[in-house]
């Protein structure tokens, strides 16, 4: 796991640090050949969510999000972006490239070891599509979440 990685796990809700760090090795273990998992994004402010939702409305760009501060999953450290780094230097999102060569598109084999630790996937989404987001089932509602009180560190106490 490359040390970008293994930041944004340290940054996520506590409860699910450790789970995410087995779904991210063992993503790395079936991927045997030049891809490797990298977290892109995980927990994120309500001040950066607010400043991505800017983009294509108020500021210059194409719209990334439809969620404003608070109604992100990732404002509460529950949510993932991923991507591949090729050769350990290019960074990918193609969801169809095998780069290992075992007939299954290695985005897919991701997908198949998030589901199993019961993550949901952005390309599952009937609108909006978001390929390469996850979030846990059972903490992906922003609604709830939003409700929770707050422990000193400012993650939401479940």
């Amino acid at each position: 796991m490359d040390k970008h990685t293994q930041k944004r796990i340290e940054k996520l809700h506590p409860f699910v640090r450790d789970e995410v760090e087995k779904i991210i090795n063992e993503c790395n273990e079936v991927l045997t050949g030049n891809a490797k998992v990298r977290i892109t994004q995980g927990l994120r402010t309500f001040e950066e969510q607010n400043a991505l939702y800017n983009k294509g409305r108020t500021v210059s760009g194409k719209k990334v999000t439809n969620a404003k501060a608070g109604q992100s999953i990732h404002n509460y450290g529950f949510a993932v972006d991923i991507c591949l780094i090729i050769n350990n230097k290019i960074a990918s999102w193609n969801t169809v490239k095998d780069w290992d060569n075992d007939t299954v598109a290695d985005w897919y084999e991701c997908v198949k070891i998030f589901s199993k630790y019961d993550w949901e996937w952005g390309g599952n989404w009937k609108s909006f599509k978001d390929l390469p987001h996850f979030e846990k089932n059972g903490f992906n509602n922003w609604r709830k979440l939003i409700k929770l009180d707050k422990d000193q560190n400012g993650y939401v106490v479940i």
